[in-house]
């Protein structure tokens, strides 16, 4: 299926509930990948096989692995800047961070973005990871232009670390989603086109002509997407080690119609697999289109 090209508006918002599913993930070493998500990040292992390993919180599947030995490690191309882990609380974040300097796990990152506090950090692999909590909703603030207002400070640590910490083993608690993802795209503008003017998410932030992101219902971002380290790179080859697909979760299959009749009248190549509606971004990022 080839990448889409730089679409016309084609109208219509995405249903405020749309969500992002589960991030899936081509590994080369798949037992070594699944015990870092499974030990370091505390997910939970729903199904394991010889090729995949499917694990998440709550019953829910957060991230799959397919393993593949042979897939290729491209180091430019578009694909994954990070998937994002959201947890339902800021003392769950504060078990994280106590379970990660436990475990030894190295973080490349703590932030505060003051809609959000996070952490981050890489997998085996370099897949990159955020684990973060949001702040409640009445503290965000808009930019005079209506942009959410977001920031790159110091986490305050020390504050994080006086929350209350549970007793027994710790595990990635219920309730815990992929929040976001954020993308590494090749053209900053042709991806908010195809992800505003067709998809139908809203812009919630831009920087410069170098990052945007967009979300559903008012969220700070479901989707980022930036060309920091891929201005004008090319799309892995398929099978690829990195991003396989994510999945973006509709509440029904009218609203998931309703987003593939935008991808057509775009002209924008689709398939259906299961149910599912499958699609490529400009920078041939893969997506699902999937029911709740």
């Amino acid at each position: 299926m080839p990448a889409a090209a730089a679409p016309a508006r084609a109208g219509g918002l995405i249903h405020p509930h749309a969500a992002i599913g589960a991030v899936y993930l081509t590994v080369r070493r798949l037992d070594v990948a699944a015990a870092f998500y499974r030990d370091r990040l505390g997910l939970a292992v729903l199904e394991a096989g010889e090729r995949l390993v499917r694990l998440g919180a709550g019953g829910r599947a957060l991230v799959v692995l397919h393993g593949d030995p042979a897939a290729a490690a491209v180091t430019r191309a578009t694909g994954l800047y990070h998937l994002a882990i959201l947890l339902p609380s800021r003392a769950d974040l504060a078990a994280v961070l106590r379970h990660l300097a436990a475990t030894r796990t190295p973080l490349h990152g703590a932030s505060d973005h003051l809609v959000s506090e996070a952490l981050y950090l890489e997998d085996p692999e370099g897949n990159g990871i955020e684990i973060y909590r949001d702040q409640p909703r009445g503290e965000w603030r808009n930019e005079a232009g209506g942009e959410i207002r977001m920031a790159t400070r110091p986490l305050d640590v020390d504050g994080l670390l006086r929350e209350p910490q549970a007793a027994g083993p710790w595990r990635m608690p219920d309730g815990t989603t992929v929040g976001h993802v954020h993308l590494k795209v090749s053209d900053v503008s042709r991806a908010e086109r195809f992800y505003v003017d067709v998809l139908g998410f809203g812009l919630t932030a831009r920087y410069g002509h170098a990052a945007s992101f967009v979300s559903a219902g008012g969220y700070h971002h479901h989707i980022g997407f930036n060309m920091w380290e891929s201005t004008g790179a090319p799309p892995p080859p398929d099978g690829a080690a990195g991003l396989a697909w994510f999945e973006i979760v509709l509440p029904g299959a009218a609203e998931r119609d309703a987003v593939a009749g935008r991808l057509t009248a775009a002209g924008v190549a689709t398939a259906t697999e299961n149910g599912a509606v499958l699609v490529r971004d400009p920078a041939g990022n893969r997506i699902r289109l999937v029911l709740a």
